[in-house]
């Protein structure tokens, strides 16, 4: 059976678990059970601590996790590789400190710095020859600066709202663009083409729809070119020679532009249907 890490609470938890639920996967019911057999899937469980899931899996104890990018790289396990990227969870890593106080990485030398994520900081700086006093906190790092326990800080930059609030401001460039990513161990084990296969279904079910729609045949070529599809759209004939239905994938994000576009050249009976998974 493929071992599967999951995270068991977080920001992470929940949508690691409906992507494996829309995959096809059997998860737990209960939000105690930290393990938990598909036998049907031939795969089990593990609900772990986000942090922990790189460590369990780089040293070969399960196969596969689900966790962040900035966990992974912040955990330093040689054996953990990032297989996927799953398009969720995604953040911004930043330095950040009072205003026109520093300019540049450079200028963190000997400075401290706190984070919550030191391996990950560390190892950025030490890209950059960079050799700072690293506070490790267990997060509300914005604090830490006015608390007089550190000079700088390195976190997670989303709006920077938090930040202002705070008195700070970023400074030098981005430290990691992180999202959840599909983790394995150092020898990939049977099954774990078939996951991956499954949850690359699920984020293309969850960036395109269908579109369905009747359109005059002399038209076809434009059509094609405001929606082209994945290779192809499909067109077939309508009992009307001169019309024919076209069915189309198209990303979600941009359907109604699509469907103006479309509906504006003379399509009509223009459809949109979701897709709850796929394979291509």
């Amino acid at each position: 059976m493929l071992r599967i890490a999951v995270p068991n609470k977080g920001s992470l938890a929940d949508t690691s678990a409906e992507m494996l639920a829309e995959a096809g996967y059997t998860g737990r019911r209960d939000s105690k059970d930290l393990h938990v057999i598909d036998p049907v899937n031939e795969v089990e469980f593990f609900y772990l601590r986000p942090k922990d899931i790189a460590t369990y899996v780089g040293s070969g104890a399960l196969d596969v996790g689900i966790t962040g990018r900035d966990l992974l790289l912040d955990a330093r396990m040689p054996g953990a590789r990032e297989i996927e990227a799953l398009g969720f969870a995604r953040s911004t890593f930043r330095f950040a400190g009072r205003p026109d106080q520093y300019a540049e990485v450079a200028d963190l030398d000997g400075v401290r710095v706190a984070t919550s994520y030191p391996g990950l900081v560390d190892s950025f700086l030490d890209s950059h020859g960079v050799a700072a006093d690293l506070v490790p906190l267990d997060g509300a790092v914005e604090s830490a600066i006015d608390l007089g326990v550190a000079d700088a800080i390195a976190d997670v930059v989303e709006t920077g709202t938090t930040l202002k609030q705070a008195g700070l401001a970023v400074f030098g460039p981005v430290i990691l663009q992180s999202e959840a990513v599909l983790i394995g161990a150092p020898v990939e084990a049977a099954g774990t083409e078939t996951l991956l296969r499954r949850l690359r279904g699920v984020m293309v079910a969850r960036r395109y729809v269908l579109i369905d729609y009747d359109l005059p045949a002399a038209l076809v070529d434009e059509a094609v070119a405001i929606a082209p599809g994945i290779e192809s759209p499909t067109i077939s004939p309508l009992r009307d020679p001169e019309w024919v239905a076209v069915r189309v994938m198209t990303p979600r994000n941009t359907v109604n532009q699509v469907m103006d576009a479309l509906y504006a050249i003379g399509a009509r009976a223009i459809l949109v249907t979701a897709i709850h998974n796929a394979r291509l």
